[in-house]
């Protein structure tokens, strides 16, 4: 029997990034194939109800862990507050997790709710989580990168 596993709407080449692109992963398809599983696409900002195209976002401070413990923070280009949406973007993307047994999430590295080691934070790229991964894996659920595909 095949397994599922989440994996990141524009990773598979749909184009739910927020300048309405994707980011569409060769790795990512010919992985999933390789091991026969069932990808399920999720957008965890699209899922919070963010509009495709939308502004860019990134964290003021902290990381995924840190939001969800409630000391982190994230804005969009126009300065506005966006830690709650992505709060409820994790959620929601573990409600899918959980509906579809989804035991590992391939991510797309970097982003404000999907980076599983790297993200944005005042415009310099850090180590950290995103919001939505940081919830997986507190979950249990096996986090990864397209990055991770590559070095295997």
């Amino acid at each position: 029997m095949a397994k599922t596993v989440l994996v990141s709407s524009c990773l598979l080449g749909l184009p739910t990034r927020y300048d309405g692109s994707d980011n569409y992963s060769p790795v990512v398809a010919e992985y999933l194939q390789r091991h026969k599983l069932i990808p399920i696409p999720v957008c965890p900002e699209q899922l919070a109800g963010l509009p495709t195209p939308r502004r860019k976002c990134w964290f003021i401070c902290g990381d995924g862990n840190d939001v969800l413990n409630g000391c982190g923070s994230l804005c969009d280009e126009a300065d506005n507050d966006m830690t709650e949406a992505f709060s409820r973007a994790a959620e929601e993307t573990y409600k899918i997790a959980e509906l579809t047994g989804c035991k590992l999430a391939i991510l797309k590295q970097r982003s404000p709710s999907c980076g599983t080691s790297h993200i944005h934070r005042n415009g310099e790229l850090r180590k950290g989580m995103g919001v939505a991964a940081a919830k997986l894996q507190k979950a249990g659920i096996r986090v990864l990168s397209e990055d991770d595909l590559e070095a295997k």
